[in-house]
């Protein structure tokens, strides 16, 4: 397998670890992905956050741009028959938005964060701009953040309301669900998924302590 691509696998494993050890994430939910050439790299179906291996991802080739040569390789080809994450098809309309943006490749990651899971339940949120900033780095790093409404996770109409109502954004939250970023690689979406789940902490404190955000 090649350096650079090793090295992504690795890092991704990381950033999971990272969430796992943190109480961001449980057991076997959430899903993180990146591109690399034209093959998506997502993980597979059934891994847990904070066990994660490369070999535990599956590997779905996007379109008619993946690399053959990558295709290939019989690390990569072993990956290509793992089951990938139920929620594969959202993943992919965040990459048809990175697209449209200019962006070859890109990373997206999707949790179930305890506070940003608190946030969605709360009544009335705007749809457009349902986290408020308390502090400015949400805004520096990801600018608003959309709002899904409650589908059953991994169901069609999940897809099909995150594919219509995920506009120009980068950052979303889905009802009673979690939170989903996307960027232009894996570093970036770790840095807007961490600033949206602090930024709905604090918010949280701030609205359980009586002072409005």
């Amino acid at each position: 397998m090649e350096n650079a691509l090793q090295n992504k696998l690795e890092l991704a494993c990381k950033i999971a670890k990272s969430f796992f050890d943190r109480g961001m994430g449980s057991g076997t939910t959430g899903n993180l992905s990146f591109m690399h050439k034209g093959i998506l790299f997502i993980t597979a179906g059934g891994t847990c956050f904070g066990f994660l291996t490369p070999s535990d991802f599956s590997a779905v080739p996007y379109e008619d741009k993946a690399d053959s040569s990558l295709l290939a390789d019989p690390e990569v080809a072993a990956l290509l028959k793992k089951k990938p994450s139920k929620e594969l098809t959202l993943h992919k309309t965040v990459y048809d938005r990175l697209m449209r943006d200019g962006f070859t490749e890109g990373a997206v990651i999707h949790t179930h964060a305890t506070y940003s899971v608190l946030w969605s339940c709360v009544p009335g949120l705007d749809p457009d701009n349902c986290v408020p900033d308390p502090t400015p780095y949400l805004r520096m790093k990801m600018g608003n953040c959309g709002l899904i409404p409650y589908e059953k996770p991994g169901s069609p109409a999940l897809f099909e309301a995150f594919a219509e109502r995920c506009g120009d954004k980068y950052g979303w939250i889905l009802k009673r669900h979690g939170l989903v970023t996307g960027g232009k690689d894996l570093m970036e979406a770790f840095g807007r998924c961490e600033e949206l789940e602090e930024t709905c902490k604090v918010a949280w404190m701030l609205r359980s302590a009586g002072i409005t955000v």
